[in-house]
């Protein structure tokens, strides 16, 4: 073949320097410094009265690479651990990953000519008389030889196909990433739910204990014939509706501990969590706050989502792209001969180079359509990412609020407990004294019950909302060399 053969492949080349369609530009952060109207959101030192953990909100600082360690807790980091090594959800995401990452190898892959080898063998028969001196009109045919078939980038088609890949392949590592955020976060979520039903079944147990003190008491007035059998049963009825609080609350944590064992990816029957008190957790004090502007550039769903807007800007191009020519420049080039023997003779090489251009016309207007189709898309995906920011800065906006009322829940419960306590035993002792009434005793013991499992709600939520933070953070997958490999969720 002779060398000018190739001039217009590198013409070709040389064109190929422009993509049709958008270039995509990444979306602005959000101009706010805040994430609600209050002024001052995240200064203040969330106290919760004197016998209880402050917290601190601390704006810019770095999350742990494994946050779920600030609870200090050896048996939830073991808990967490399982579950990233054992989730049907992390190697579900993770397949899919894969997948995504293969099909930019093969929208890559049209960037280079296509070679195939070929080999055949034919008997041709013709329907004219014989030649005269040979038998017949048959004969066979050999060949052996190689084509080459490309389709030089001109307008940018193909780059644009692989820049749609590469960004739905960013947007299934973004997903990977969030599916192993809530995974974690949800392994805390549910530790701590079980430590909250054990408080609460705890909480329940020395109402019922209360009320057990009080019929006792009571009986002991009707004994003595200073009470009325009515308070008697009153106080009955009062030990029986509280035990009756008991099963929900068990439960409540048999749901839990099964929830947990699914995360971790075990059968519940085959793993138990274990015994997980809220008392054994420590309550992180330090709570790392992104500013707004770092957020969209932190948290999966939004880089997702964004991932996702570069895929639909890409599209367009694809689309664009299939209103220009196309050129297909061929070569072959191999051996032919009509017996075996004589293939490789010189005289039976045989090739050939074409080239070809193709002009869309007319398509009955689909191809305009389809470009306008990708631009809808794209429009429709520019609005789910709006979307997805702001229910990313809602969602820290809650649990920034719901923190400092956290904190102030947990206060006043503690205050309505205390003061409940010293209420009951003073009603108690004013009783067996015969200086108050019967109803007054049991309104001290149900504002008593009211103000302990209050409490034990609202330490529990507590707990709950700040591995909430951690989770709407965004978590810390996307630190420098933790996409490439899970991290140890180990405590060393």
């Amino acid at each position: 073949m002779r060398h000018h053969s190739w001039i217009p492949v590198l013409l070709a080349a040389a064109l190929s320097g422009c993509a049709v369609g958008p270039d995509f530009v990444q979306p602005t952060a959000p101009h706010v410094h805040t994430y609600t109207a209050a002024a001052g959101e995240t200064a203040a030192t969330l106290a919760a009265g004197p016998d209880e953990p402050e917290q601190r909100f601390d704006v810019g600082r770095e999350i742990s690479a494994e946050w779920w360690q600030l609870y200090q807790s050896r048996e939830l980091s073991d808990a967490v651990g399982m579950a990233i090594a054992d989730s049907p959800t992390l190697d579900a995401a993770e397949a899919t990953l894969a997948q995504a990452q293969e099909a930019v190898i093969q929208a890559q892959a049209a960037f280079y000519p296509q070679i195939d080898a070929n080999a055949g063998f034919a008997r041709h028969q013709t329907a004219s008389a014989p030649v005269r001196g040979q038998s017949n009109s048959a004969f066979d045919l050999f060949s052996l030889g190689g084509t080459l078939i490309y389709s030089p980038d001109v307008f940018g088609g193909t780059r644009r196909q692989v820049e749609q890949a590469s960004a739905l392949a960013q947007s299934q590592e973004d997903q990977l990433a969030a599916a192993y955020l809530t995974l974690t976060g949800n392994v805390v979520a549910q530790v701590i739910a079980i430590g909250g039903a054990r408080l609460e079944i705890a909480a329940s147990e020395e109402i019922i204990a209360e009320d057990q003190r009080n019929l006792d008491l009571v009986h002991a007035k009707f004994d003595a014939g200073k009470a009325a059998w009515t308070d008697v049963l009153t106080t009955e009825s009062q030990l029986a509706n509280d035990l009756a609080l008991l099963p929900p609350l068990r439960q409540q944590l048999s749901a839990a501990n099964h929830a947990l064992s699914v995360l971790v990816g075990k059968l519940p029957a085959e793993w138990s969590p274990p015994a997980f008190e809220l008392a054994a957790l420590t309550l992180p004090g330090e709570l790392p706050v992104r500013i707004p502007s770092e957020l969209v550039h932190q948290r999966p769903d939004i880089l997702a989502a964004e991932a996702q807007l570069h895929a639909a800007s890409a599209a367009v191009g694809v689309a664009t792209a299939q209103l220009y020519p196309s050129i297909n420049i061929t070569a072959s080039a191999g051996l032919e001969s009509m017996t075996g023997g004589a293939l490789f003779n010189a005289a039976s090489a045989v090739s050939d180079l074409g080239a070809g251009l193709t002009q869309p016309i007319f398509h009955g207007g689909a191809l305009l359509s389809q470009q306008r189709s990708a631009e809808d898309a794209y429009r429709g995906s520019l609005a789910t990412y709006r979307q997805t920011v702001l229910q990313a800065f809602g969602q820290v906006a809650d649990t920034l609020d719901a923190l400092t009322h956290d904190a102030e829940l947990v206060a006043a419960q503690r205050h309505a407990l205390d003061v409940a306590d010293s209420s009951l035993a003073l009603a108690q002792l004013s009783y067996a004294a015969g200086k108050s009434s019967f109803l007054q005793l049991i309104d001290s013991q149900r504002l008593d019950q009211q103000a302990r499992l209050g409490y034990a709600r609202a330490q529990t939520q507590r707990f709950q909302d700040t591995t909430l933070l951690f989770v709407v953070m965004g978590g810390p997958w996307w630190q420098p060399g933790q996409r490439e490999a899970r991290p140890d969720a180990s405590v060393g």
